[in-house]
């Protein structure tokens, strides 16, 4: 005849608030390495999506002089906005190291100042058949369209790693480990007239 299995009821009450304690203790264990690692993956993904920007804004500042000169052989009267984009672009430059909040002013207003000399260019017939001119306007395009669509993922993994950090109670996980809402800003344009892409649309019809 086999022994009899020994019941949880013939442990004595010390034990049992002993394991449940454990089981506790290792419950909670679990769930703050599933916040602190959950909080680790969104700082990276907010620092993937912003890399992703700031190789295409470095790819406009590029393509912009470019642009600006060969508007220049074409439209020398339109001086003043090819002086304001230039201006532009070399302040971009010159905050392209620091953070979305700093950058986004200055890159909403490039982006509407470029769209404003590509639009006074459409009224010279010769640069618009330029080839040149029409292989930029189709780089910068593309370019601000993959800015634009980084531009929102971004500030969706932004929205998510700040209210990692600030939602009860994983804001105390968060304050523990070290990570502040003030590591990432939006990256938002200056008003809603430079929120869409540059408007870089051109002729099909070479006739």
């Amino acid at each position: 005849m086999s022994a009899p299995i020994p019941s949880l009821l013939g442990l004595t009450n010390t034990v049992i608030i002993v394991i449940v304690v454990v089981a506790v203790l290792f419950i909670c264990l679990l769930w703050v390495l599933g916040v602190y690692n959950g909080l680790v993956r969104k700082r990276q993904s907010c620092k993937e999506s912003w890399s992703d920007i700031d190789t295409e804004l470095k790819r406009r500042h590029d393509l912009i002089p470019n642009l600006v000169n060969t508007v220049k052989g074409y439209a020398a009267h339109e001086s003043g906005v090819m002086e304001e984009v230039t201006k532009l672009r070399n302040e971009a430059v010159e905050v392209q190291d620091k953070g979305a909040g700093a950058r986004g002013k200055v890159e909403g207003q490039l982006g509407a100042s470029v769209g404003k000399l590509v639009a006074r260019a459409e009224a010279y017939p010769d640069l618009k058949a330029s080839a040149n001119f029409l292989e930029l306007q189709k780089e910068l395009s593309e370019t601000e369209t993959r800015i634009a669509r980084s531009r929102r993922f971004y500030n969706s993994n932004v929205r998510e790693f700040h209210n990692g950090c600030q939602m009860i109670p994983a804001s105390i996980i968060a304050g523990m480990g070290g990570f502040k809402v003030t590591e990432f800003d939006f990256f938002e344009v200056e008003d809603a007239s430079e929120r869409d892409s540059v408007d870089v649309k051109f002729d099909d019809d070479k006739s």
